[in-house]
């Protein structure tokens, strides 16, 4: 059966793995990525591939970065947490390890791998929101992964949501992942917090006594001990997605909806409410099938699993 190998490169760690036809991950390893020189981030990536392919027959390598990388998946052109610009990744990395080599979004090659191996298996149309710090996204359109003309696809947390609105990191106004995000979800706890303390109360508690010390596993552990403010927290931020899975609906029309990232290990707690809040601003509504809203499968493998296969299919 042949291997390849597959890697999700982060901004606190490489996670590296030799992954089968199958998708089944035979060997994996993990190293601190080294973001504070650029440089050193493709001699990180080659030493872990060259350790995984001892005495083995790989194929090819797929390298997931999160960024943008360009049209024929060789250059991260931007990625904010390594500081790379123009990065000609393949070539560092092929030259290193004398093996093909294929780089994708990181989300891009989480969607891939959700679609063949994990909760999207055997949809031909789905779209993969992943929501953490902040929301990537990948689309798979008539079974192909849809990257865009220049390879920057995608990138569903920066469409508008709110005109004139939050400040984004991408210099932009109102983007959707400013509302519909972990870092939304905290940053309305702790608005919460100053505002109503006393619905607070416990999330409070968990977080030492201040709204400053709020971060997203107080407001989850604060929801599920039925805290107001973190529930209010999980409600609101529940809304913004069901209503952004609804307008992306309208456009793309998929049979599925795969919903990963961080935040999706507390779906319990918000899933519903999105699948409600999607339902009721679907566009046509009842004249028209409506997409399934799923959990991902893969957890944190997806984006490795995925750019193996990705490679696989160079």
């Amino acid at each position: 059966m042949a291997l390849t190998i597959g890697v999700d490169i982060g901004g606190t760690k490489v996670a590296a793995g030799v992954v089968d036809e199958d998708g089944r991950i035979v060997e994996h390893l993990l190293r601190p990525t080294p973001a504070e020189n650029p440089d050193q981030v493709a001699h990180t990536i080659g030493d872990a591939i060259l350790e995984l392919s001892k005495d083995r027959e790989i194929e090819a390598v797929g390298l997931g970065a999160a960024g943008f990388v360009d049209e024929t998946r060789s250059i991260v052109r931007f990625a904010p947490n390594l500081a790379w610009r123009e990065e000609p990744l393949q070539r560092k990395v092929s030259d290193m390890v004398g093996l093909p080599v294929v780089v994708e979004n990181d989300a891009n090659a989480m969607a891939w791998g959700e679609a063949r191996f994990g909760a999207g298996r055997g949809e031909t149309h789905l779209v993969c929101v992943t929501v953490g710090t902040g929301i990537g996204g990948g689309i798979v359109f008539d079974g192909s992964l849809y990257r865009g003309r220049w390879g920057m696809g995608a990138e569903l947390g920066h469409m508008q949501a709110v005109p004139g609105g939050r400040l984004c990191g991408c210099g932009n106004l109102g983007c959707w992942e400013q509302y519909a995000s972990g870092n939304a979800l905290v940053s309305e706890a702790k608005r919460i917090a100053e505002a109503e303390p006393d619905k607070a109360v416990t999330l409070l508690e968990i977080a030492g006594g201040t709204p400053d010390q709020i971060e997203g596993q107080e407001v989850t552990e604060a929801a599920r001990q039925g805290d107001p403010a973190a529930l209010a927290a999980f409600s609101s931020m529940a809304r913004w997605i069901g209503q952004g899975l609804a307008d992306l609906a309208a456009v793309l029309d998929p049979g599925c909806f795969v919903l990963g990232g961080g935040v999706s290990r507390a779906a319990d707690l918000w899933i519903d409410e999105t699948r409600e809040f999607y339902d009721t601003h679907l566009s046509g509504r009842g004249h028209r099938p409506a997409a399934d809203i799923r959990c991902a499968e893969l957890g944190a493998s997806a984006g490795l699993v995925g750019a193996a296969d990705l490679a696989r299919r160079r």
